[in-house]
């Protein structure tokens, strides 16, 4: 494991077009999402301990807003030919046992995960209605292992804020996690093997 932090791209960037398959095979779209005030975009695996960390605070979490134009995606860009734990007969296991709602897609190229210069799970983006970016960073400080009770504190205050029509006025932290997975000679120049 290579411990990796988020790239924190530059607030205001437009979110990235995506078409990508679920766990079933069903393909969802960015528009698909469009109709919302608010999309969240997360970078996920199953097998990384930092993800196994918030999983079931981020399932609680994203549910608490599913009436509140706040739309929910996460992907998987991990190579599954290294790694199958993270395939996407895998992915249906992890996201019923940790209840999560939201479609959870699998990015078979990495090109959507290189679009967006994610670089660890988790990695959580955060879009307004235009689809301009305006949080990026940690779910909260909590990491695996230590004694502090998992919150999403951080997301939550960011999504919190965009619903009241503000500007996000806290310092923005990097999500920290495992590094993604890249295949072979794919690994994009931001990436610190």
């Amino acid at each position: 494991m290579v411990l990796q932090s988020s790239t924190m791209p530059e607030l205001g960037s437009l979110a990235k077009d995506f078409c990508l398959p679920d766990f079933k095979g069903k393909t969802f779209k960015l528009n698909d999402f469009e109709n919302k005030e608010i999309l969240v975009v997360m970078f996920l695996c199953n097998h990384c301990p930092f993800v196994k960390n918030i999983e079931k605070v981020l399932g609680e979490l994203s549910k608490s807003y599913k009436d509140r134009s706040v739309a929910f995606v996460g992907i998987n860009s991990n190579d599954i030919a290294a790694y199958p734990e993270d395939s996407p007969k895998n992915m249906k296991v992890m996201a019923k046992e940790s209840r999560w709602k939201f479609p959870y897609l699998f990015d078979e190229e990495q090109k959507i995960a290189k679009d967006y210069r994610a670089a660890c799970t988790p990695d959580f983006f955060v879009y307004d209605k235009e689809r301009k970016l305006r949080y990026r960073g940690q779910f909260d400080d909590t990491r695996p292992g230590d004694k502090q009770p998992v919150t999403g504190c951080d997301l939550k205050k960011a999504i919190d804020l965009l619903l009241e029509g503000k500007r996000i006025d806290f310092k923005q932290r990097a999500s920290v996690g495992c590094n993604i997975k890249w295949k072979k000679r794919n690994a994009p120049d931001y990436f610190k093997n």
